[in-house]
């Protein structure tokens, strides 16, 4: 450990408005406390703040891309844009963006496995011309042929052009979560697949936004400056447009089981190589374990600072790279921040490794040594001074993941689909319970280095197949002299460290094979 510098500041500033504008704020579930006895009701996850002049909504709803049919991948993501960024029945959707430029408004959504959220963000003094379009965009949408279309195009082109094309790093990111959840729910991306999304027709979108976007999936929240009477609209307008029905959600079966190290390297031309790795993990928020996790995580490779291990010693020691991380449950980088979004949850999580681009020639080493260090904290587990530092610096740092009412808002929604009250005010709460013997023990519970997917953007995965296969060392290239004689021995440890490689998991494939079906 060398200390817990940010690669950003920025966060620390917003923090302090953040905390600013939260003062006198309060928290209230309306679900849970019950609702009007001649009211269907509907849950509502309502945080207030007289001091903000903004108000927040975040309309989310239970679905995901888990419910696509067969053959029409991307149907739940392509519906969900086509409530935010289609028009209403009575503004085309040039009309909308219109509208909002002069309140300084947005309208936006987002869309994963099990939730998608339709966000709504204007000042207080605008609510009375910003409301009637935010609720007309979902309950009133317009589904015109022309944005279908348009829509459509943009998702088929993120990934036939976007992912596969100009972006190795989330390439790396989807080759590995595929290649985990083969045959499983969680099988493809959010977005689709290409030819799913061509199959889909705008009856498909008009038909699974009755079924499927219900009183019974939604969760209305809203977060800042506004009335009691503003909550009673909301709950009165979507009670009445929105039909009742129940998803009958998948039982999510097991990822399959991995044996030994299985890489799956995508050929293409690319300046250096981007790796993802991981693994299935059987731990989410609901569970006691996670926290102990959340410590050993922070410690191993917490996102984009240089406490983590992985970060310290790949950049900071022997400069390979611009950065390396580790995560224990999927993580979306909120923005310019380094802090994730909210309305992501899953029922299943994965432990990985992210290794930013690393040239060519020392992409090997930078893998062995990632595989190197996770294994010595399986082996080893945390020590004493890592244990207090991380645990000290977590209980600061969790304090920023939420730095609006917003994004507090959304953690509260991600509470409730995990069965917590409320998760930020947990962790407060159970890191300093933790001891170093409870990270241990959930270290060698739920971690381990030996079966793995490796995914590996790069030019010539021939030959990292051979040496891997051949076992043969794989020495890191410095480009000057001078590096302590400390590291240079562990440097020879690294580059002839074994690795179990899955001859018959590993493949490669090119990216056109990729996010088709």
């Amino acid at each position: 450990m060398t200390g817990c510098r940010l690669e950003a500041t920025a966060p620390l500033a917003l923090a302090v408005l953040s905390a600013m504008l939260n003062l006198n704020c309060s928290v209230v579930d309306r679900n849970s406390a019950g609702s009007e006895p001649s009211s269907p009701g509907i849950a509502m996850t309502l945080l207030p703040s007289n001091n903000s002049p903004l108000i927040y909504f975040r309309i989310l709803f239970q679905v995901g891309s888990i419910d696509d049919p067969a053959g029409k991948e991307g149907l739940t993501f392509l519906t969900t844009a086509m409530l935010a960024h289609a028009g209403t029945r009575n503004l085309t959707y040039a009309q909308v963006l219109e509208a909002l430029y002069p309140m300084a408004a947005r309208i936006d959504y987002q869309a994963d496995k099990e939730v998608v959220v339709v966000f709504g963000q204007c000042h207080r003094d605008q609510l009375g011309r910003f409301y009637p379009i935010l609720r007309d965009s979902v309950l009133a949408p317009r589904f015109d042929p022309k944005d279908f279309s348009r829509l459509r195009d943009e998702a088929v082109n993120h990934l036939a052009n976007g992912l596969r094309g100009n972006d190795d790093e989330n390439l790396a990111k989807w080759t590995l979560q595929l290649s985990l959840y083969q045959d499983h729910p969680y099988g493809t991306v959010d977005a689709g697949t290409v030819q799913g999304l061509k199959a889909i027709t705008l009856e498909d979108i008009r038909q699974h936004y009755k079924t499927h976007f219900t009183r019974d999936t939604l969760d209305l929240g809203v977060a800042g400056g506004y009335s009691p009477d503003l909550v009673e609209r909301l709950e009165r307008d979507f009670s009445q447009a929105l039909p009742s029905g129940k998803v009958e959600h998948l039982a999510l079966p097991p990822p399959r089981s991995l044996h030994g190290i299985e890489v799956v390297a995508v050929k293409k031309p690319c300046i250096a190589t981007a790796v993802s790795a991981g693994f299935p993990t059987q731990v989410t928020r609901r569970d006691d374990d996670w926290y102990a996790l959340l410590v050993a995580n922070s410690y191993l490779g917490e996102h984009r600072t240089f406490t983590g291990v992985l970060m310290n010693e790949l950049r900071g020691k022997r400069g390979l790279n611009y950065g390396d991380y580790s995560y224990i449950e999927n993580f979306i980088q909120d923005g310019e921040s380094t802090f994730p979004v909210p309305n992501i949850p899953r029922r299943q999580q994965y432990f990985s490794i992210w290794l930013r681009p690393i040239p060519h020639r020392n992409a090997l080493f930078g893998l062995k040594a990632a595989l190197y260090h996770l294994d010595r904290l399986v082996r080893e587990g945390i020590p004493e001074d890592g244990f207090q530092q991380t645990r000290s610096f977590l209980m600061t740092y969790s304090k920023l993941w939420a730095q609006s009412l917003d994004q507090s808002l959304g953690y509260l929604q991600d509470s409730k689909f995990y069965g917590i009250h409320d998760y930020l005010a947990e962790v407060q709460k159970r890191l300093p319970m933790l001891t170093r013997e409870d990270v241990n023990e959930a270290i060698r519970k739920h971690l381990q280095s030996k079966s793995l997917v490796v995914a590996l953007i790069t030019e010539d995965p021939e030959l990292a197949l051979q040496t891997l296969r051949s076992g043969k060392p794989t020495p890191i290239h410095y480009d000057g002299s001078g590096t302590p004689r400390r590291i240079l021995e562990e440097d020879q440890i690294i580059e002839r460290l074994p690795v179990n490689l899955s001859i018959g998991g590993s493949r490669i494939v090119t990216p056109d094979e990729l996010f088709e079906r």
